[in-house]
């Protein structure tokens, strides 16, 4: 039994949700499904139990088939007394909280909140997405429920002067900042609803990604499909020159420059987003109403299914064994795959083509997140 094994998980559902007009926001809708079973769907694999902190809808809750836990005292009272309800009726050492209105939670959150806390001996761990601390996503140790008790009972509801009078580490999630979206307001859940269907393409370098692309997409645009790229480059670039007055622009100060023309724009953006930039900020970027289908290049860990680019002669592992994202593999020659997927002939565009409809087809709808 691995170590998540022994931790209990906590939904936090309990709040007001001001900004959404007080409507329970576990229960609004993404992709077919309430955005409580997105969360659950990510945290209930990863964990040994799990709970739902809940104080309306608890019927509805009722039939998700776990335990639904309302507030130990008060009247919407805020995270901390959620926290505080998760500790009180977990029975595990440890007890991991997330909230009900983050879809895209990253899948190893338990497994690296844990070994965090216990590498610097902390007694609580916090998510951090890069830019700024995530409170609620925290791995906390039930026997500070007493101390929780004590500062609720003196009227505090500030959750990070609590954590500040305990052992306190923060985990660096920011490999995967997507996973930290949340939806605070009804325009947050409409722009992840437009968002078109995502499909990456997983290649060890001299596979022929590119080469590829630049072969589909003339199918897939003949075949009615309005279609977007997103490509991470690995190194310095540059779309500008010397010389170009949006160059000059941009080298004198201008940490935005944008050029139009009768047929095109483009916006350049100066801006430092790491080592990799988030997936889903890059998207909104894109103008959703005018794609179906966006093909991903180079977020080989984003949780978004993926094609396997595998060539023998390029004597690389295959990637599909340890990534289960993906959802296919187009190969050169025939081979033996580690697990049963479609295979796919890499020099036949009509067939990839054929699957790639097929996809975007299908009512299931891509996952969004990580880096």
């Amino acid at each position: 039994m691995s170590n998540t094994d022994q931790i209990t998980a906590v939904i936090l559902a309990g709040g007001m949700a001001r900004r959404m007009g007080g409507i329970d926001k576990g229960w609004m809708g993404l992709d077919g499904k309430p955005l409580i079973r997105h969360v659950l769907d990510r945290i209930q694999p990863q964990t040994g139990r799990c709970l739902i902190n809940a104080n309306r809808s608890l019927d509805a809750y009722g039939t998700l088939g776990l335990p639904v836990v309302t507030d130990l005292a008060g009247d919407f009272e805020g995270p901390l007394m959620g926290i505080a309800t998760g500790l009180h009726h977990a029975a595990t050492d440890w007890v991991l909280f997330a909230p009900c209105d983050s879809p895209f939670l990253p899948v190893d959150l338990a497994e690296r909140m844990l070994a965090r806390a216990e590498e610097q001996n902390a007694d609580i761990a916090v998510a951090h997405d890069g830019k700024r601390l995530q409170p609620v996503v925290a791995l906390i140790k039930r026997s500070l429920l007493e101390s929780l008790q004590t500062v609720l009972a003196a009227g505090e509801r500030k959750i990070d002067r609590w954590y500040a009078q305990h052992c306190m580490v923060e985990v660096d999630f920011s490999d995967c900042p997507d996973g930290f979206i949340n939806v605070n307001r009804r325009d947050d859940l409409a722009e992840l609803q437009q968002m078109p269907k995502l499909l990456g393409f997983a290649a060890w370098s001299g596979t022929g990604k590119t080469t590829l692309l630049k072969k589909l997409l003339p199918e897939l645009k003949a075949s009615g499909i309005r279609v977007g790229v997103i490509k991470h480059a690995h190194h310095q670039f540059d779309i500008d020159h010397p010389g170009k007055d949006s160059y000059e622009l941009r080298h004198a100060g201008a940490d935005q420059v944008l050029i139009c023309s009768s047929n095109r724009w483009a916006l350049m953006v100066e801006e430092n987003q790491g080592d990799m930039p988030s997936l889903t900020r890059m998207l909104s970027k894109m103008d959703h109403s005018k794609l179906d289908l966006v093909l991903v290049e180079g977020y080989k860990k984003a949780e978004i299914p993926k094609i396997e680019l595998y060539r023998r002669a390029v004597d690389k592992p295959q990637l599909h064994g340890e990534d289960d994202n993906i959802i296919a593999v187009a190969c050169d020659e025939p081979i033996r795959l580690a697990r049963e997927l479609p295979q796919l002939d890499l020099n036949n565009i009509e067939e990839i083509t054929g699957f790639i409809t097929a996809f975007l087809q299908d009512n299931g709808t891509a996952e969004r997140s990580d880096d």
